[in-house]
């Protein structure tokens, strides 16, 4: 017994199966983590190791070339870039997506055993960071304070940090943006010399008496006692009465040559918000929390943190991704919703009964919920990639319902009863629906083995489709036919709704049922025309390409806008405050759509990685602007960055800027850029080229600005000791310039401990002696005999110029022009323009240019996606093979395909879409998707040809049977995608062009599918009929050969003249010598033989 006959025998246990299915479903989905994206394991790794005091080119050759030259041989390693800038070198390892990224960090933490010793002494050790979307804050706090400033990362850290990390689900909770408590020891260098003292001296005398020492246990009396000795500074003034030596039999005291001050450290990063000084606290999550939960609960206990909080101190929210999460998932389910409905309704106004829209539409609820089962146990999340992959889904979950419906119903109009009817029309189209769910999980299924950024993406799309797909086919097979035996009637009452509103349409399909058979009828006897017409559009289409823009992702609009600005090389850090707080001003009163407006200004503490990854310095401002939600403003995000640039245009004392909508470039949602990165070791070779690309960058229509990745360089003092006055003097080069860090950047002696936590004593020079170029001459070096001598005397104070950041990338120095496209202009514009410019450029030899950045990306995952749409037509191909047992007929099928790619570039010349990693999903999801159409006609064709007809009768036969399932299949797709095609909500850009894809080229392909595909049948089963005439001829004649050699007489007409043209009803009897031929005129010939 067949599934679809055992379904409508046991309707009770079909139908407790399928609600079984949904129960665990529903289960599944209560107990799922919410989250923006699937869980992205990152491929690149950061290795940041810190030089305090050492200037770009010393970090570049001791600290960044030494690790890149030990790291370039971790295996899978795709890119090595470095950024060696004062202080700090970022080396940065991009791998090939795919590896597993814990035994690449183990591979790196080894190469990187390897290379310390090598590395200079006060070389921190480095630091190994690996981000992936699990690292993504997903909450950002601001602070404001006035009064607690100084205290403000210890308020923070007790009260705000603490509480947080305890919320189930936080990963780490930093405090950025707050300066740091230090107690300074600030010298008097005249004093120093008069009384023979140096900072050396100081600093071991500070840490030899800040210390608790315990001294062991004594027994006195009955009691054993342990002895200590309390050390420690419990107040920074004691240090004042600190004995540091002695003069003429007297002592002195620290408080004769210098003062202490409990302050914060010198040049401390700042942070503003809406022009109030504070912090920011960044809250990120465990890997697999959920991150809605985790936003809501520390949404819960702000208040109470609030509460304790000093009355100054203000807690606010920058960012919470949980926001732009719930939007956008909101706006995915209203589209789910949408489509959902119209499927219905294109379902009703076909079949014209509420019962048999009642069947197919419970497909979809079963099928979506099934797949949420999936998702809890591969450990997945609910996120965009799967509500979307839901709404993808809907339309073509009822296409296998609908095709078993429409049989039923034809066939219960004719008679049949219900029950009968149910299992002879399953049965007719049964090997139909499998079919065409084996084309679709032929493209889904490969889209899960996609490498790259695109396979991260879609690993999970391929899945949730292709189980979605099979769990509605089985319910086209099982639970379909058996409602259909329950519900649907013989001869239903008509009402007069019914009479009123569906007699018209009913008149209107059969109108089109008659004019698409006549038509048809037509194309079938002018094969040669319809081809050649067919075929002139396809070229016609295809002229269109080149005025088809590209992409990688659409920019999103997740109200968020990312500013640097920076002002010439050197400016104090009051300055640049004051500059800050006076934009900051102008834009909150301008643009009413801000929400909050935070930046820093200053340099970044080593210790403060959050704040190293992006620029800072006294010079250089960062923006964090957060706008209301999408839907609560008129302007669009990519129109206020463009207004806001025009605003900054105006500043003078501005040297460039940078604004970026989306807060980031090139990754995916960021603004589309294209990167030129210029390679060469000679800096004023490197910066000539790219001023010049840049200039002419800025000219191209269609570039909104240009940024050149190395800033200007930044004056400096060198000392240039001579080796022989050193020599003379029994010193050498580093321990003159130990001397010289400790009298500027200070020594740090020890740690100040108070509540638990420890701040550092910094012992140097104080501000005013360290001021002027004299200052630094008069600087005193102690040689082992104690004779201090001047650097004046050792040596020169010379002014020179140095790059800020020397870049590296593949071990070679690099600069990069990163060029921004503006409204209407897309990313192939900006490659075509740059391409063309450094043709004309005179680039010297030594100068090598390639193009990177997004470009690069888009050109990996375009190959990875061309390859898979190769893979994907060969696998639909042999489905059909296999399911028709033939290669003709596939062959026949294919043809929807190219027409498919007339609707894409139609769709995407007509509504100026360019074409990206999303329009190239819905052209995958197409070649499995237009030829189900093509496999319901051409096997409906072959099954009437076995019923007798000729090849003209069974293609209009079939084509007018097949018409209305056809074109509901491709309605409820088609309309199904229109809602994500024109949606307006957070996070719709990033599905437009595929929605938009996906309609036009169904559409398109579905029209040109009807006509072209049958004539082409027609086509190649008249050649077939030709081929089996000729051989029955030659049988023929070998027969009647053979009769004449054994005596009979020879007939006077030969037998296979009775085969005419139209004789569709006679029967070959072909054995191995033929000498029958029979033409009964009722008996039906087997497939193969009816010949018209």
């Amino acid at each position: 017994m067949s599934l679809y006959g055992t379904a409508v025998r046991k309707p009770v246990s079909t139908a407790l199966v399928f609600v079984a299915i949904v129960i665990f479903g529903l289960f599944s989905l209560s107990r799922l983590s919410v989250d923006l994206l699937p869980e992205i394991e990152t491929n690149t790794i950061m290795v940041m190791t810190a030089y305090p005091g050492a200037s770009a080119s010393d970090i570049e050759m001791n600290v960044s070339k030494p690790l890149e030259n030990v790291l370039n041989s971790v295996s899978d390693l795709k890119h090595i870039t470095s950024q060696s800038r004062e202080n700090i070198s970022i080396v940065t390892l991009e791998f090939n997506y795919g590896i597993d990224i814990d035994v690449a960090t183990n591979d790196v933490r080894d190469k990187l055993d390897m290379v310390e010793s090598s590395l200079p002494d006060d070389v921190e050790n480095p630091i190994i960071f690996k981000f992936g979307t699990d690292d993504i804050p997903i909450l950002i706090l601001s602070v404001t304070a006035e009064e607690s400033t100084n205290a403000l990362y210890k308020i923070l850290d007790d009260k705000v940090s603490n509480p947080l990390a305890r919320i189930s689900g936080v990963g780490a909770v930093s405090i950025s943006g707050t300066p740091i408590r230090e107690l300074q020891v600030y010298c008097d260098p005249y004093k120093l010399e008069a009384y023979g003292q140096t900072i050396e001296g100081i600093s071991t005398i500070i840490a030899q008496e800040n210390r608790n020492t315990p001294g062991g246990s004594v027994d006195i009396g009955s009691n054993t006692y342990s002895l200590r000795v309390q050390g420690e500074f419990t107040d920074a003034k004691q240090m004042l009465d600190l004995v540091i030596g002695s003069q003429n039999g007297k002592n002195v005291y620290l408080r004769d040559v210098a003062r202490v001050e409990d302050s914060i450290e010198e040049r401390a990063q700042e942070t503003f918000n809406n022009g109030t000084k504070g912090g920011m606290i960044v809250i990120q999550k465990q890997s697999g929390a959920n991150s809605v939960n985790i936003a809501k609960k520390v949404h819960q206990k702000l208040p109470e943190i609030q509460a304790s909080l000093p009355s100054d101190v203000k807690l606010d929210v920058i960012m919470d991704t949980s926001t732009n999460i719930l939007n956008t998932i909101d706006s995915l389910k209203e589209t789910i919703m949408i489509t959902f409905i119209i499927v219905m309704l294109v379902v009703f106004v076909f079949l014209g009964r509420w019962r048999a829209t009642f069947i197919i539409i419970l497909t979809i609820p079963i099928s979506l919920i099934a797949s949420f089962a999936y998702l809890l146990a591969s450990g997945n999340t609910l996120n965009i990639i799967s509500l979307s992959s839901l709404s993808i889904a809907i339309g073509m979950v009822v296409d296998d319902a609908i095709v078993v419906l429409e049989n039923v119903t034809t066939h219960i109009e004719r008679g049949s009863q219900p029950k009968q009817a149910a299992v002879h029309a399953t049965n007719e189209v049964a090997i139909s629906v499998i079919a065409s769910t084996l084309t679709m999980l032929a493209v889904f299924l490969p889209l899960t083995m996609v490498t790259g950024m695109a396979g991260i993406l879609f690993k999970q799309l391929g899945w949730i489709v292709s189980i979605i797909m099979i769990v509605s086919t089985v319910g086209a097979l099982t639970l379909t036919p058996m409602l259909c035996s329950q519900l649907l009637r013989q001869q239903p009452e008509k009402g007069k709704l019914y009479r009123m509103f569906f007699t018209p349409i009913e008149k209107g399909l059969n109108a089109l049922d008659r004019g698409y058979g006549r038509f048809l009828n037509w194309a079938v006897r002018h094969r040669k025309t319809v081809i050649v017409g067919a075929t002139l559009i396809f070229i016609g289409s295809m002229m269109l390409i080149p005025v088809i823009k590209t992409e990688f992702f659409p920019t999103q609009d997740n109200a968020r806008i990312g500013i640097t600005i920076e002002l010439p090389i050197g400016t104090r850090q009051d300055i640049t405050r004051e500059l800050a707080l006076d934009i900051d001003k102008k834009f909150r009163e301008k643009y009413p759509e801000i929400l909050i407006s935070n930046f820093t200004e200053g340099t970044a503490d080593t210790d403060n990685t959050f704040a190293q990854l992006s620029n800072n310095g006294t010079h250089i401002i960062e923006f964090n602007i957060n706008l209301t939600s999408v839907g609560d403003r008129e302007r669009g995000l990519t129109e206020i960055c463009e207004l806001m640039r025009q605003d900054l245009a105006q500043y003078s004392e501005i040297k460039k800027f940078e604004v970026l909508a989306g807060g980031q470039e090139g990754s995916m949602g960021g603004e589309t850029s294209v990167n030129i990165e210029i390679y060469g070791f000679d800096f004023a070779q490197t910066d000539a080229v790219a001023n010049e690309i840049a200039r002419r960058m800025r000219n191209v229509k269609g570039c909104s600005q240009v940024n050149i990745s190395r800033e200007d360089y930044i004056p400096e003092y060198q000392i240039d000791f001579d080796r022989e006055k050193l020599a003379i003097n029994g010193l050498n080069v580093t321990t003159a310039s130990m001397y010289l860090r400790n009298r500027v950047n200070g020594s740090t002696a020890s740690k100040y401990r108070e509540d638990g936590d420890e701040y550092d004593i910094k012992v140097r020079y104080a501000p005013e002696f360290r001021e002027s170029v004299e200052d630094l001459e008069n600087i005193l070096i102690y040689n082992n005999e104690g004779k201090g001598i001047r650097i004046r005397d050792l040596g020169k104070v010379v002014e020179r110029m140095t790059p800020p950041t020397i870049e590296r990338k593949d071990r070679e120095r690099v600069i990069t022009v990163s060029a921004v496209a503006g409204k209407g202009a897309a990313l192939s514009d900006l490659v075509a323009a740059a391409r063309n410019e450094l043709k004309q450029m005179d680039i010297p030899s030594d100068v090598s240019w390639q193009l990177g950045g997004t470009f690069e990306d888009q050109q990996d995952t375009f190959t990875d996606l061309g390859i898979l749409m190769v893979l994907i037509i060969i696998l639909v191909f042999i489905v059909m093979a296999a399911q028709f047992e033939s290669l003709v007929d596939p062959f026949v099928i294919m043809f929807s395909i190219p027409f498919a790619f007339t609707g894409i570039v139609l769709g995407l010349a007509v509504t100026q879409t360019p074409l990206g990693v999303m329009a190239l999903i819905g052209v995958i999801m197409l070649m499995g998707i237009v030829v189900k159409n093509g496999i319901v006609l051409i096997d409906y064709t072959i099954l009437c040809r076995e019923r007798g007809m000729g090849i003209i009768t069974s293609v209009v036969t079939a084509g007018k049977s097949r018409l209305r399932p056809v074109l509901m299949t491709t309605l409820t797709t088609v309309l199904g995608m229109i809602p994500m095609a024109v949606g307006t909500g957070e996070g719709s850009e990033m599905w437009r062009s595929m929605g938009m894809t996906v309609a036009w080229g169904l559409s398109v392909s579905t029209l040109i599918t009807l006509i072209i595909v049958p004539t082409v049948y027609a086509v190649f089963a008249a050649n077939g009929v030709k081929r089996r005439r000729r051989k029955i001829r030659k049988a023929l004649r070998n027969n009647f050969l053979s009769l004449r050699t054994i005596g009979k007489p020879r007939p006077s007409k030969p037998r296979w003249a009775l085969l005419g043209r139209d004789n569709a009803h006679c029967k070959v009897l072909t054995m191995p010598i033929i000498n029958r031929l029979e033409c009964p005129s009722q008996e039906k010939p087997p497939y193969g033989y009816a010949i018209s």
